[in-house]
């Protein structure tokens, strides 16, 4: 059953690999422009590391664009150890997690990194010359974005645990006041400047995200 799984997720990731291979340079041009690379091109300083940069972003989008498919493997191999509630309750959120994740990266993508990194790229700007390495760029916005699709996985989490019945909506509203707290701390650790405005961008739509998953658990 393992071995099946297994091929199953490695036949999706290269197929995913392929379609990546069309949109992967332009994911660089992007992430180059975001950054305010000099030039549009970022540094590379080892004969390899263009190539395993490059490769690095590749197989990330193939693993993103198969994410929906190596999910459902996971869940299809732990299912004959799950009860027929746990199994609906994991079942019915299966979408609901593929889609929060990828809309997590897809903000960090898109709100907090340009952010982050128009302050970075400018910080001491008569003192330092701004053009960032390749891999510590790509390494950079792999784990922001890395780090803020999971945390949006906070509704679907909830969610899971509220249909088996270890968590009640009344518990979790009255954990209120130590999640915002928690959020805080999350989004200090994502966050990789030190300015209360990045930070706050953070933290209000993962807080946003925990009342839904309130909602959530109330509706189950």
């Amino acid at each position: 059953e393992l071995r099946i799984r297994i091929i199953y997720c490695t036949v999706s990731i290269f197929v995913a690999l392929i379609a990546a291979v069309f949109i992967v340079d332009e994911v660089f041009r992007r992430i180059a422009e975001q950054a305010n690379v000099p030039n549009g091109e970022v540094v590379t300083l080892s004969p390899t590391e263009g190539f395993v940069t490059w490769f690095k972003v590749l197989l990330y989008i193939a693993i993103a664009l198969s994410m929906p498919m190596l999910v459902f493997q996971a869940l299809r191999y732990i299912a004959p150890g799950l009860t027929r509630r746990e199994k609906r309750a994991v079942y019915m959120s299966m979408p609901v997690v593929s889609a929060l994740f990828v809309a997590g990266m897809a903000f960090a993508f898109f709100v907090p990194i340009p952010r982050a990194l128009e302050f970075l790229s400018g910080f001491k700007s008569g003192l330092f010359t701004w053009n960032p390495r390749a891999s510590e760029l790509v390494t950079f916005y792999l784990r922001l974005m890395i780090g803020i699709g999971v945390a949006f996985e906070l509704p679907a989490l909830m969610f899971i645990l509220g249909k088996i019945g270890v968590v009640t909506a009344k518990q979790l509203a009255r954990a209120r006041k130590f999640a915002f707290i928690g959020v805080l701390i999350a989004a200090a650790i994502i966050t990789p400047t030190p300015d209360p405005v990045n930070m706050m961008i953070i933290a209000v739509p993962i807080y946003i995200l925990y009342e839904l998953g309130i909602l959530f658990v109330r509706l189950t």
